[in-house]
């Protein structure tokens, strides 16, 4: 078993102070990934992990800025009012967000200090299947996978 063959698009080399971890091929909306991760970013992880798990219980919503079209307005938010609760997004970033705390515990650092320095999604590659239709007809039917990748940062 070596290291894995993907690249990350933070850099080449961690500091002693940083740990990351990634989720590769999620089968979530790539859209929400990126909104939930623009929210997430620069925060401090003990913040970011009450933030998820108050969308995952509908409480708070996270506000969609670039991916808006069609989207309701939030009475919960304020400034920017469109937003969505991204529920299974949320699941999986809060066990990215876990795997890499454990990663920076392992690597010696303190859990309570440190911040999401870097937060990113991808899309990866496409599923293609075809959905069956009537009168012999047949419809694309092409499932989205994602790629994030988080990087932890101790600061004290």
């Amino acid at each position: 078993m070596g290291l894995p063959d993907f690249g990350y698009s933070y850099g080449a080399e961690l500091r002693e102070n940083e740990a990351r971890a990634s989720g590769r091929d999620l089968r979530v909306s790539f859209k929400e990934m990126v909104e939930l991760a623009r929210a997430i970013k620069g925060m401090k992880l003990s913040e970011a992990k009450a933030l998820l798990e108050e969308v995952i219980a509908m409480k708070r919503p996270i506000p969609f800025k670039r991916y808006k079209k069609g989207v309701g307005h939030r009475k919960q938010l304020s400034g920017w009012k469109i937003g969505r609760y991204p529920v299974k997004a949320s699941k999986l970033m809060l066990k990215i967000l876990t795997n890499a705390e454990y990663n920076a515990i392992q690597k010696g650092l303190d859990a309570d200090s440190l911040y999401i320095k870097h937060v990113a999604a991808q899309q990866g590659p496409k599923l293609r299947r075809i959905f069956y239709r009537a009168m012999g007809r047949a419809t694309p039917r092409i499932e989205q996978l994602t790629h994030v990748e988080v990087v932890v940062e101790e600061r004290g």
